[in-house]
């Protein structure tokens, strides 16, 4: 797939399906690069030295942070930000999913301002700079690497909020299908609800647009039709491709549209909890959809419709979300009338 540069509000490139375009470097000018990855998955799978080596080929030195976990805190992006500036690094490449390319973007918010990331979030304090940010997500789901936030955990009070502003879109995200194909399914399952929310809820949205309308629906679409077969294995690189089009697409259009009530209600249960994201809106979901669907019935409806044609093709829906006792695998026991399994349950409360 040819280089996509998108102009949404915001403007970040995309290299899609592009093994480390050789290129990617003119975007910014930088010296020393800090990588930024989780503990050890980006140097299991042989990534995090393709980069290492790529920036170096480029005559840029690197140095490494690799002290992101799941739902990241501020504390960490704090400790990022120090080393940042220890090291003398001016630009900021992150490895990883959404906790990974979060963090980063804190850390190159904060190697830029001084004081507590915590009056940025609330909007105590404002800026709108910080290191130039290269993303490769390694996951295909928070739709990070297309959007201006960054969502942080407070240590002292499991407040979980979002870093807004401009200056933490990248300068360039690679999004390649093949760095997140060794995702185990677990892990699959939970980014893609996570996406599949994200675009649900920028349109149903009470600010959503006529563009992001237009670009949810079209996402929602692309995971229908391609979860379940990339979820089996079978799926192609084309639909590995459909899947992390629809997952950049849902961080764009929350970007301009927000999100609603599921993920207000997920966040504060991630942050005091640390359940995982993904599997957290798949026990709220469902329940939020029923409550709120006489809202806005068009809008829902046409979604439902959506996700039953990209189903149909699908004689057996698998129970992607859940378990087989009706447990996430955080143990968020729900009752059989609220469960959501799979792609196919999601449609039924839709």
């Amino acid at each position: 797939m040819p280089e996509i540069s998108l102009f949404y509000g915001i403007r970040v490139t995309m290299y899609y399906n592009d093994h480390m375009p050789p290129h990617f470097h003119a975007e910014y000018n930088g010296k020393k690069a800090l990588i930024v990855t989780g503990k050890s998955s980006a140097k299991k799978s042989g990534l995090y030295d393709k980069v290492n080596d790529s920036l170096k080929a480029a005559g840029l030195e690197t140095a490494l942070f690799d002290k992101v976990s799941q739902n990241p805190l501020t504390t960490t992006a704090q400790e990022g930000a120090d080393f940042t500036k220890a090291n003398g690094c001016d630009v900021v490449v992150a490895i990883g999913g959404g906790s990974i390319m979060d963090c980063a973007k804190a850390i190159a918010f904060l190697s830029k301002n001084d004081g507590d990331i915590n009056d940025y979030i609330y909007n105590r304090l404002r800026s709108d700079d910080a290191l130039p940010l290269v993303l490769i997500p390694t996951t295909c789901g928070t739709g990070s690497e297309g959007n201006g936030f960054a969502v942080l955990t407070n240590p002292d009070n499991g407040d979980k909020k979002s870093l807004r502003c401009n200056a933490i879109v990248a300068k360039v995200s690679i999004v390649d299908p093949e760095c997140m194909m060794t995702m185990p399914k677990k892990v699959l399952a939970s980014v893609t609800f996570d996406a599949l929310c994200h675009n649900i809820e920028a349109y149903t949205s009470k600010i959503a647009q006529p563009l992001t309308d237009a670009l949810s629906l079209y996402a929602i679409e692309l995971i229908a039709n391609n979860l379940v077969s990339v979820y089996n294995g079978t799926g192609n690189k084309k639909e590995w491709e459909n899947i992390t089009m629809a997952s950049t697409i849902g961080g764009m259009v929350i970007n301009t549209a927000g999100v609603t009530l599921a993920h207000g209600m997920e966040h504060p249960a991630s942050g005091l909890k640390n359940i995982v994201h993904g599997q957290g809106l798949a026990a709220l979901t469902p329940v939020v959809i029923d409550a709120s669907y006489k809202g806005d019935e068009e809008k829902f409806g046409k979604q439902k419709v959506f996700m039953k044609i990209g189903l149909t093709k699908h004689q057996k829906t698998p129970d992607i979300f859940f378990d087989e006792q009706g447990d996430t695998p955080d143990g968020l026991r729900m009752a059989p009338d609220q469960r959501c399994q799979g792609a196919g349950e999601v449609c039924n409360h839709l």
